[in-house]
């Protein structure tokens, strides 16, 4: 075969391809072949590899005698300023680095980034060679630095390297050296969550909050990293749970960043500032919020974190919740009752900050939550029953019990209710102006005022559940104060009214008089306290027909599916 280069992208010709390749199968024979026949054995590659450093590399003692016969630089690097001597240290090649040794290799051989042959074992976690280095070698400096300022011990707690840190430290290696960016070994093996090493140089008496280049302490680094054993021993043994770096970021401030929860929790037991705020007046709390972590979040509410802690934006968490839309976090802050009136540097609250983000779902929650607060407020000094024990969720309603009821206000606000009503019946329901406008703001167009309507009827739903009102008595009532008697009055004929005994207490739902049909109750199946006559007559306007049957028939007479087991009323078409 011609010899000709082996490919577009190397240099070598295919006869000292395959010296290479004998090299780095240690075949001596085929490489004496190729020599006889001509071949260079000083031949490069692309990397600047010759067939010696393969040799070395892969620890092929016979190629690499037969190599240094033919091959009088032994010193010669690569690409990588590697040469055969760190090759062989980096691989952990004891017996081809002590041949290299006695064919006068360069003892003071470093790479392109500084790193000699003691660092190279170091950093591989070659114990055998390192003996060899500082038992059997001379002028060998155990502190010496590569080009980032670190030593061997730097490389070997960067690495985990357990036996070779304990090696060097015997050896009577610096311990509190620090590479340039001012990190000791404590920082690195915390950083990489190296906890045999960390707990070895915390035995040795280093200062476990030495501060790196940035302010971070090794706490901080292994808290970044998420390293919950390491930020176990470090708490243990003292180190300052509160320190803060250069941007006053504590440890908490790291693992809000990432979500770390377990982290977090010793954080938290060990006493640190859960409200620290950063450079930028950010707390753990904005930061968790910001990185959407939900779960933690949960945490540091539990942990009783301050809400309404602004940043330098003048924004809380909910402000940055409403900003992304993120529903589950603002609804973990609604519910622990976050100040809805705050407002950020352009003057706005976080209701307008989701209404201009165009997050509806999350609209409607944060009305919901203030509605619901500003009726908690007049409960305080009255005796009227309180919705405690009830669950608090300001989240889009998809209960079964309610699917009905939520169906009726659907036709009602889409079928009935024309422009501008839904406004008077909300002014009426106390919607305050910025309600209305925040749903307002939302799906513009000519018919837009149904999809307003809808949402404040479900929204009005929502405060009336909460409250354990009655929806029929206020709807009823608000249709009447809008002059809207065509659906309320009684020469309208109401479909159904439904009442469920829920888990937390009594909920109601119900079908308006949207459709042309009558109703029938057996008021055997009512809770005690809503048998009231057979004409039921608290609202005067709206006649109730007591029926046995426990059948639904439309206007049309074809059947419906039978409510819900839970159900104790039934409802039928009177005859």
């Amino acid at each position: 075969m011609e010899d000709g280069v082996v490919s577009e992208e190397d240099v070598l010709l295919w006869s000292e391809k395959e010296f290479h390749d004998a090299a780095k199968r240690n075949d001596p024979e085929r490489m004496q072949e190729l020599i006889e026949k001509g071949v260079d054995v000083k031949a490069k590659s692309k990397m600047d590899r010759k067939a010696l450093h393969w040799a070395a590399g892969a620890g092929n003692e016979q190629a690499l005698r037969l190599l240094l016969d033919h091959d009088t630089d032994v010193d010669e690097k690569d690409t990588f300023g590697m040469n055969a001597l760190l090759l062989a240290s980096w691989f952990g090649h004891l017996k081809v680095l002590q041949i290299l040794v006695s064919c006068g290799a360069k003892l003071s051989s470093e790479n392109k980034d500084g790193l000699s042959m003691l660092h190279c074992a170091a950093q591989r976690g070659h114990i055998r060679v390192l003996e060899f280095i500082m038992e059997d070698l001379e002028d060998v400096r155990l502190d010496r630095l590569d080009k980032s300022g670190k030593t061997a011990l730097h490389l070997a707690a960067e690495s985990g390297r357990l036996e070779v840190v304990e090696f060097l430290i015997g050896m009577g290696c610096t311990h509190s050296l620090k590479d340039k960016e001012a990190n000791t070994a404590v920082h690195l093996a915390a950083k990489c969550g190296h906890t045999e090493v960390l707990q070895k140089m915390v035995e040795t008496g280093v200062d476990v909050d030495e501060r790196n280049i940035g302010g971070l302490t090794a706490l901080h680094l292994a808290a970044d990293g998420g390293h919950y054993e390491c930020v176990k021993l470090l708490l243990e043994v003292g180190c300052d749970a509160n320190a803060q770096t250069n941007k006053n970021m504590n440890a908490l401030h790291y693992v809000a960043q990432h979500g770390f929860n377990r982290e977090a929790s010793l954080l938290l037991e060990a006493g640190i500032d859960k409200d620290a705020v950063d450079d930028q007046q950010n707390t753990a709390l904005h930061l968790a919020v910001f990185n959407n972590h939900a779960a933690f979040l949960r945490l540091l509410i539990d942990a009783h974190c301050d809400l309404d802690i602004a940043d330098s934006r003048q924004q809380t968490v909910l402000h940055i919740a409403a900003e992304h839309g993120w529903q589950d976090s603002a609804e973990m802050m609604l519910v622990s009752g976050v100040n809805l009136n705050l407002t950020d540097k352009q003057g706005k609250r976080c209701l307008e900050v989701a209404a201009r983000g165009n997050h509806v779902l999350l609209v409607d929650m944060i009305i919901k939550a203030d509605r619901f607060y500003k009726w908690e407020k007049d409960q305080m000094s009255s005796e009227q029953d309180s919705w405690v024990g009830r669950p608090l969720s300001f989240k889009q309603d998809h209960q079964p019990e309610t699917q009905h009821l939520r169906s009726v206000l659907w036709s009602l606000a889409t079928k009935h209710l024309c422009r501008g009503e839904w406004k008077i019946l909300a002014q009426h329901w106390d919607f305050s102006p910025a309600h209305i406008r925040a749903i307002e703001q939302q799906w513009t167009g000519t018919k837009s005022f149904k999809e307003h309507g809808h949402r404040m009827l479900l929204i009005w739903l929502h405060g009336v559940g909460m409250a354990g009102e009655n929806p029929v008595k206020g709807l009823y009532e608000g249709l009447v104060k809008i002059s809207r008697t065509d659906l309320a009055g009684e020469h309208m004929k109401p479909v159904c009214v439904a009442v469920q005994e829920s888990h937390n207490g009594c909920f109601f739902f119900f079908y308006m008089k949207l459709f042309p049909c009558n109703i029938s109750l057996d008021p055997a199946l009512l809770p005690m306290r809503f048998r009231l006559c057979s004409s039921i007559s608290i609202w005067n306007d709206v006649p109730l027909f007591v029926s046995q049957s426990p059948r639904v028939h439309t206007a049309k007479g074809k059947r419906r599916d039978r409510l819900s087991q839970d159900v104790l009323c039934n409802v039928i078409t009177s005859e």
